[in-house]
């Protein structure tokens, strides 16, 4: 939610199986069938909307994880250059199960499921 479609662009040219909510016509489906269905899925969440990490907390759920950005510059250059990052240092975390925070200067991983 409110990632761009040049991400996910971003994210298949390396190698991501990456899928954007528009394209398969479900950008209007409620938080709660989106979180079913990246988990159904095995997705991670790319969002900019915090009801997805409340969604995750209150689920007890290990997965789907969640990267949730809170960025000041949400353009997609500065989102990729983010998530990079992310990817780069939290792979593990994200394949475990986490929600990952990130803002302009620093990111916080929690582990899931929450307790």
């Amino acid at each position: 939610m409110g990632i761009s479609l040049f991400t996910v662009r971003w994210l298949r040219e390396r190698n991501f199986d990456a899928m954007h909510l528009r394209e398969e016509n479900l950008q209007r489906l409620p938080d709660e069938e989106i979180f079913l269905n990246a988990k159904k899925e095995e997705r991670i969440i790319l969002t900019m909307d915090l009801d997805f990490g409340y969604i995750v907390a209150i689920s007890k759920l290990q997965l789907p994880s969640v990267i949730l950005f809170r960025l000041s510059d949400e353009r997609s250059e500065n989102v990729n250059k983010r998530l990079e990052e992310i990817l780069d240092q939290c792979s593990e975390n994200l394949e475990r199960g986490a929600i990952i925070s990130v803002n302009d200067t620093s990111f916080r991983v929690r582990s899931l499921p929450l307790k």
